[in-house]
């Protein structure tokens, strides 16, 4: 942000933050932190706070030969490769494996905000995989995003680990009143008449145990980032879609706007797209959402609404739907969810994670998960197609280079946005003879709706009718 900018920023919002209040002290409060972050971030090159960009240069790591992550001249050092050696399978620079390719590629926006990892026999766990694309913004958006990449998998896996000590306290879900079935892109209620056999509960249990270790690794990680002594994460958060792949089952995590989609066979052996998330957008309505049942709170504007944040667009882009203060016109989150972005997460702004689950078929070939340089330009047809017709260690590679392409021809005069892709192929080997045709029986999570209410950080919600009433 150039100084004039800041001085804009002043003069518009200065009576708000320093002068008269036109809403509560703390709304001020936030708002003039919110100021101050940015004044901090001068020269940084920060934009609304969807679109924001670096500050100081992070750590130089080493790059793979085909790596071009910095946007400048490539910086090899003696033995780099993508691989992280000090922990075996995990892959976060641009390059391939055996079963999965990745590429980032830095925007014209600033700094590369974009991260991405691929952890094969993830914490030691057999035919486990874990990827995930962050997708940071705000002044030190680079840094976060970075931070949840690296800390988010070791905090689910710590979940993970503390879930299967307690096995025998997850065991009893044949008492629940309801079961979930997988549905491609959420969790849904079936009949509680239905009763899934011991195999499927042996199964189910693995899905469950993720589900939770997804919600509270998701809880203590955006904690984490709030108490943070070296990253300001006030007015800077990222995205997070992770997937976690066990045998045959898929369960993915998402927080913000990144997303997944499946290139897998129709019928007719056709090759198609099917989205396994949900972008989660300020004006998302609730009928978008199928992963929690009422009495469950609200989702996405309804949610931000009640705890009095605003939903709006800006006249210049009409179809962005941005995240606001309640008296002023600030910061302009273009996402209902992120880590980070505390200035506001008392006004709706939730880091809790929309889980979805597929189980793989014979027809399912690869899973893509991207930030949204890329999703913003292709569809999610062009996306598969791309991948299916490269070859596996090059996909993700082709994938960038064509978004940054679309981006020049789409928006000539727009820079073009990072980019990072995460393409994870399955083995046309896997053993599918214990797949059945239908979907898997899911019975309901055994977090109660108060554990609910505190991981959504609802504090307060269900009575802000009655503040307002009074």
């Amino acid at each position: 942000m150039s100084r004039a900018m800041a001085v804009e920023v002043l003069n518009r919002y200065g009576t708000d933050l320093v002068g008269e209040p036109r809403g509560s002290d703390s709304e001020c409060l936030a708002g003039f932190e919110c100021f101050l972050n940015i004044v901090r971030a001068l020269g940084m090159g920060s934009c609304i706070s969807e679109v924001g960009a670096g500050g100081s240069s992070p750590p130089l790591l080493p790059f793979s030969p085909e790596s071009n992550m910095d946007g400048g001249k490539r910086r090899r050092l003696r033995g780099s490769s993508s691989f992280d050696f000090k922990v075996p399978g995990r892959m976060f620079l641009n390059g391939s494996s055996e079963v999965a390719s990745m590429y980032c590629k830095q925007g014209r926006k600033g700094i590369n905000q974009d991260a991405m990892l691929v952890w094969e026999n993830f914490c030691s766990k057999e035919d486990t995989i874990f990827c995930g694309v962050f997708d940071g913004h705000g002044p030190y958006g680079h840094r976060v995003a970075k931070k949840v990449r690296d800390s988010f998998p070791l905090k689910l896996n710590a979940q993970w680990d503390l879930h299967h000590k307690n096995r025998d306290g997850l065991s009893d879900h044949s008492s629940a009143t309801g079961s979930y079935k997988s549905e491609g892109n959420g969790f849904r209620l079936v009949d509680e008449k239905t009763s899934p056999t011991d195999h499927e509960l042996d199964e189910t249990d693995t899905i469950l145990t993720l589900r939770e270790s997804f919600l509270k690794a998701c809880k203590i990680m955006d904690k984490e980032l709030k108490h943070h002594p070296d990253i300001d994460c006030f007015c800077s958060g990222t995205t997070a879609v992770t997937l976690v792949k066990q045998g045959l089952d898929l369960v993915i995590g998402n927080v913000g706007d990144s997303r997944a989609v499946l290139g897998t066979r129709d019928h007719e052996d056709s090759l198609i797209a099917v989205q396994l998330t949900v972008d989660l957008k300020p004006n998302l309505p609730s009928t978008s959402l199928s992963l929690f049942s009422p009495p469950f709170p609200p989702w996405e504007e309804e949610r931000i609404k009640l705890r009095r944040g605003r939903v709006f667009s800006l006249q210049n882009e009409p179809d962005v739907a941005r995240v606001w203060l309640p008296n002023s016109d600030f910061p302009g989150l273009a996402m209902a969810r992120a880590f980070g972005d505390f200035c506001l997460k008392d006004f709706g702004l939730i880091a809790v994670p929309d889980i979805s689950y597929h189980r793989l078929t014979e027809k399912d070939e690869f899973v893509v998960l991207a930030t949204d340089g890329i999703w913003d330009v292709l569809s999610n047809e062009e996306v598969v197609d791309i991948v299916a017709s490269a070859s596996q260690s090059t996909a993700a590679r082709a994938l960038v280079e064509s978004a940054v392409r679309a981006w020049k021809t789409k928006f000539p005069f727009c820079k073009v946005d990072d980019c990072a892709a995460v393409c994870l192929f399955f083995d046309s080997d896997l053993d599918f003879k214990s797949t059945d045709t239908k979907d898997k029986l899911i019975p309901e999570a055994s977090i109660d709706q108060s554990e609910q209410l505190a991981l959504l950080g609802e504090k307060g919600v269900g009575n802000e009718a009655e503040k307002k009433q009074q």
